[in-house]
């Protein structure tokens, strides 16, 4: 469903990361469950019998976020194009190895941000959450030798740090048209599309520069949350956090850190906002804004150790 008359981006098509080692990329996202392709420049991520790419690699001196592209529909791409010279905008080129496609510009912080006509790649309706449990007289007990891999379904969101965090959130209202959905004052914010997606499309952190947060995966149990983490871990990535279950949005989680300080969260369950649902925003205190239960939050956590924008 398109919400009538609203000019916004649909979905995050993808994002673009610079990592320094493309095979200890490949290495921890196969790993987590994604199909990583080799692409003319790098890696592509993939979703087990899914067309899309919903991110790509690029190999650098550093782990640094690369770019953000955001999917809108056909027919508003002369409104966009009219919108953001109106806004003032500044037009850029395409980052090294990105696409020209679509319209580059600058946002919030100076972060490349791109958006092109593209099939919405958000939901559509709330994804689905299983709870399987045995009858009485039977066995429910699953071996570790048979257990199953998890391999996410999509890219539920995506979390990026930035210097302010209520200025950003005003501005991709403004610019993209997302809509705040839960926030809690300067430590973070939780955006959503207006024609339909998860509880945040875009989450915005509280820090000194920009940069990669996560990327949160769709799953479609708590327990393929707790398989996720028990491969990250046999495959030696032990640090991360969870498993436990997030205030706003609702989900069940587990985050593993990736080799260079960001997290790729498996995710259940989130909250779903339609595109006819007018969604009550509203601020939290920082207690009530991050997680229910689950395990200490590690002190790095929110530690953003990405390089500074390059001059």
């Amino acid at each position: 469903m398109k919400r009538p008359n609203v000019l916004a981006v649909h979905s995050i098509d993808h994002f673009g990361l610079e990592v320094p080692d493309l095979e200890e990329a490949r290495r921890f996202y196969d790993a987590f469950g994604l199909d990583v392709r080799d692409e003319a420049g790098g890696l592509a991520l993939y979703t087990a019998g899914h067309p899309h790419c919903w991110g790509r690699l690029y190999k650098a001196a550093a782990k640094r976020l690369h770019y953000i592209c955001f999917g809108i529909y056909a027919d508003d791409e002369a409104a966009f194009t009219d919108h953001l010279a109106a806004l003032g905008v500044k037009r850029i080129s395409a980052p090294a190895g990105a696409s020209a496609e679509g319209i580059w510009f600058e946002g919030f912080d100076g972060l490349p941000l791109n958006i092109r006509v593209a099939e919405k790649c958000s939901p559509d309706d709330k994804t689905r959450f299983e709870a399987v449990s045995s009858a009485a007289g039977t066995s429910g007990a699953i071996f570790n030798s048979a257990a199953p891999k998890t391999h996410p379904r999509n890219l539920s969101h995506f979390a990026i740090y930035t210097t302010d965090t209520i200025a950003a959130t005003a501005w991709y209202e403004q610019v993209l048209g997302l809509r705040l959905s839960d926030g809690s004052g300067p430590v973070v914010a939780f955006l959503h599309g207006a024609h339909g997606s998860d509880h945040h499309m875009l989450a915005l952190v509280g820090s000194t520069h920009r940069g990669m947060h996560h990327a949160s995966w769709d799953v479609g149990s708590i327990q393929e949350v707790g398989l996720g983490s028990a491969q990250m871990f046999r495959a030696g990535f032990k640090e991360g956090w969870g498993v436990g279950r997030h205030v706003l949005g609702g989900n069940y989680f587990y985050y593993a850190r990736d080799p260079w300080g960001s997290y790729c969260e498996f995710s259940a369950d989130i909250d779903y906002i339609p595109a006819d649902c007018e969604w009550p925003a509203a601020q939290h205190a920082p207690e009530d804004s991050f997680y229910l239960w689950g395990p200490d939050v590690p002190p790095d956590l929110v530690t953003n150790i990405e390089p500074g924008a390059p001059a």
